[in-house]
């Protein structure tokens, strides 16, 4: 009798992530603010958000959000319980930081940023999400992201084309020992400028190992002066690094410039971002070093 009630249990569990029963999807519409539609062969619901708010020429085309403008987020079941979601939303540049941030404070994973157009105006990004939890903190987090969209576009209906902020002083006077000593490592100066790279290693499938000189790095380039400059550079990470060197790097005020993969079927495997900032030199070492000390040593 045991064993039988064991069977009935599984098999229920089994039906239930099987079917639409296993997703709330009125909840998902009731906590993103958007209609949805099921595909049943997949039991996936997804929920889309047009951008109809802006509108967008490519190569001087006047592009519909059918055209691949417009916002999703799909959400299954997950077999562990709860529900996984994946995304992609339709971000012009002054909104993807704002945006970025909202979703790494909801639990809400983010994937990769990048362009999908030559000649748009404005310029258009597509930042992917994911993630796997709660039904309810995984929508909530897309809604959020999605109402910080509209806030900045209420506020500023046409997107901005510059971060903003005080022009830096030419030529450039950045003092190498202040950075050197926030990040704890040397670098290199050039005019005014500084810059530090550190390598990684990884195997590639010819069987060679590649690191640092093969592009395999982390840097960071300073530009301005102290009290007023600029930081940009490259993140190489681990996968499981992304996201808590997301979080470092925007806690600090830093700009996420794009997320993605510079080489194929190298182990382990290796994830780009890149980065700007501007701010207080020291600053903005500081918070670099903040997203080196949670990579791996």
């Amino acid at each position: 009798m045991r064993i039988l009630l064991s069977l009935l249990t599984c098999f229920i569990a089994t039906a239930a992530l099987g079917g639409e029963a296993a997703l709330d999807t009125a909840k998902i519409e009731q906590l993103t603010g958007l209609k949805g539609t099921m595909n049943e062969q997949e039991k996936v619901f997804k929920v889309m958000a047009p951008r109809t708010d802006v509108k967008v020429t490519i190569d001087q085309v006047s592009m519909p959000p059918f055209m691949g403008l417009t916002s999703w987020a799909a959400f299954q079941a997950d077999p562990k319980g709860g529900a996984m979601v994946m995304g992609d939303l339709v971000l012009f540049q002054d909104e993807v930081n704002p945006v970025m941030s909202v979703l790494l404070d909801s639990g809400v994973a983010v994937t990769a940023l990048h362009n999908h157009f030559f000649f748009d105006e404005p310029k258009v990004y597509f930042m992917h999400l994911g993630g796997s939890g709660e039904l309810d903190g995984l929508a909530t987090g897309v809604k959020k992201a999605l109402d910080k969209v509209k806030e900045i576009r209420t506020a500023k209906p046409a997107p901005s084309t510059e971060f903003g902020g005080k022009p830096l002083a030419s030529p450039s006077t950045i003092t190498a020992k202040t950075i050197e000593d926030a990040l704890g490592t040397k670098g290199t100066s050039k005019d005014g400028m500084y810059k530090a790279v550190m390598g990684l290693t990884v195997k590639m499938p010819c069987g060679c190992d590649v690191g640092k000189e093969m592009g395999v790095n982390t840097w960071a380039a300073f530009i301005g002066s102290d009290d007023n400059a600029i930081v940009d550079g490259d993140f190489a990470v681990h996968e499981g690094e992304l996201q808590p060197v997301l979080k470092a790097l925007r806690a600090g005020g830093v700009n996420i410039v794009a997320i993605h993969h510079h080489m194929l079927e190298e182990t382990p495997r290796i994830i780009f971002l890149h980065y700007w900032g501007k701010g207080d030199a020291a600053a903005l070492a500081k918070t670099v070093k903040s997203a080196l000390d949670v990579t791996k040593k």
